[in-house]
């Protein structure tokens, strides 16, 4: 059976039980995009050598890739994951890197680089795990490998954020899974975004991509950039602990958030159109607890 058709998810073709297929009943898979400095050259052999490396977990790892005509196909998988790779001889579009690489936090002699980049990779989740957040770890995975191959960093255009690749390449940082299962997740799996809004005093600060876990996005008027590692921080664990345990939150819920703080919800109002988009968002507040059972204004 080809890569070709694996790539696709077709079985129809005799081939090894083991093969790596993608599977074919996965829908709008999330994806992250890995960017070189350089044309694109990646060694099959040491890319799955770096890939079986990484991790006691991925020591069974395989890889195909498939070049022609300046674009590779592949695929690397183990155990429930496979990951599909889809590389171009040329950069990424400018409006696409720019809405992950403004809002991200890191160097901006690096984030030049990553603007002036040559070539990527993107790689889309195409295995059989259920967790969206273990999807992530998988994608992630292939990113770190990718890291010891030269890459400079991992964007995920969907959320609206980026990272260094060396973020990903935890050689000799203990264990490189767990690492990536537990990044904030406003620093890649879902974007944290700062903008100000004519005619608004303070500044908005939301995430992007939670959809992906079936949960709304979460939105706040701060009162200045100063406040955006608390939002940051207070986003990042509401997503975590509903993504872990389940639960639900619409407008009208209130949730504690700190010793004394709580946050409460509301769907955005007219005034407030810049919220729009494609997937859900509310808004959050932060009261005190005397607020709690009051009326929001």
């Amino acid at each position: 059976m080809s890569i070709f058709s694996r790539f696709f998810g077709r079985t129809d073709e005799p081939g090894d039980a083991g093969a790596l297929v993608a599977n074919p009943d996965l829908e709008d898979p999330i994806a992250l995009t890995v960017v070189f400095a350089d044309a694109l050259a990646i060694d099959v052999a040491a890319f799955a050598q770096a890939l079986r490396a990484y991790h006691p977990s991925t020591g069974d790892a395989r890889c195909e890739i498939a070049e022609e005509a300046g674009t590779f196909l592949a695929l690397a998988g183990w155990k429930k994951h496979v990951v599909r790779m889809v590389g171009f001889d040329a950069p990424m579009p400018g409006e696409s890197v720019e809405v992950c690489v403004a809002p991200a936090h890191y160097p901006q002699e690096l984030k030049a680089r990553v603007r002036a980049h040559r070539s990527h990779v993107i790689l889309y989740y195409a295995g059989y795990e259920a967790s969206v957040l273990e999807q992530y770890v998988a994608l992630a995975t292939v990113a770190g490998a990718l890291a010891r191959l030269g890459a400079l960093a991992v964007l995920n255009e969907s959320a609206r954020t980026s990272l260094p690749a060396g973020v990903f390449d935890a050689e000799n940082e203990g264990d490189s899974i767990e690492l990536l299962r537990h990044f904030d997740l406003p620093a890649l799996y879902c974007g944290f975004v700062k903008y100000e809004v004519e005619g608004v005093q303070g500044v908005w600060m939301r995430t992007y991509g939670a959809h992906h876990f079936g949960h709304p996005d979460f939105a706040a008027l701060a009162e200045g950039h100063h406040e955006g590692q608390k939002y940051f921080d207070v986003f990042g664990n509401v997503l975590r602990y509903l993504i872990d345990s389940g639960a639900e939150m619409g407008a009208g819920h209130t949730m504690q958030v700190g010793e004394d703080k709580f946050m409460r919800l509301r769907a955005p109002l007219a005034t407030e159109y810049f919220l729009d988009g494609p997937d859900a968002v509310l808004v959050a507040e932060l009261i005190g607890a005397d607020e709690v059972n009051s009326r929001p204004h």
